[in-house]
């Protein structure tokens, strides 16, 4: 195990729940592409923890804004000791189970916005990957393919207006680099 994702590990495992939180909720924030989805996965694993994706509430539509969603059907009810529960957006494919997670110790709570002001009360630790712009394109299209260029592309563009307003990497825990495989095993 890599020497920074071993701290990472041990950091996270100190943070404590603000107060009258019951659950530690971990942020894994960063741009699409960022390599989120892998350290969240990563981290789930080394902690025994359950993932709450951004993207089960975001959708092409509305990108940034479905926050209000999470924070009424997840992170409120996490924070009372309360199982969260919701319908993940299908992102114009099959319908998804209804998503329940029970209050555990540590829930992950990964995606684009993870860390952004509105979350920050339920927050016990907020991680943020940085990583080039082209690299996170290239990885987005090898994803969905090159007819998603438009879409990536427009994501970006409201992404841009997230980091512009919340400076999410200035208040962030810890910072790590995407573009290195700090956490692939």
């Amino acid at each position: 195990m890599h020497e920074t994702f071993r701290r990472l590990i041990d950091a996270v495992r100190s943070a404590e729940a603000p107060a009258g939180v019951g659950t530690r909720i971990v942020a894994v924030d960063g741009l699409g592409g960022a390599g989120k989805s892998s350290l969240a996965h990563r981290l789930a694993q080394e902690l025994d923890a359950r993932i709450i994706h951004t993207d089960d509430f975001a959708s092409w539509a509305t990108p940034v804004d479905w926050w209000p969603d999470l924070i009424e059907l997840a992170l409120k009810p996490l924070a009372a000791g309360k199982p969260a529960r919701y319908q993940p957006t299908s992102w114009g494919g099959e319908e998804h189970e209804p998503v329940v997670i029970d209050p555990t110790g540590i829930v992950i709570l990964e995606g684009v916005t993870a860390s952004r002001e509105a979350f920050r009360p339920y927050l016990a630790y907020s991680i943020w990957i940085e990583t080039p712009r082209e690299l996170r394109l290239q990885r987005g299209l090898d994803r969905d393919g090159e007819d998603a260029r438009a879409q990536w592309e427009e994501w970006m563009e409201a992404e841009d207006g997230y980091i512009e307003r919340e400076r999410p990497a200035a208040r962030a825990d810890t910072v790590l680099r995407g573009d290195q495989d700090l956490w692939i095993p």
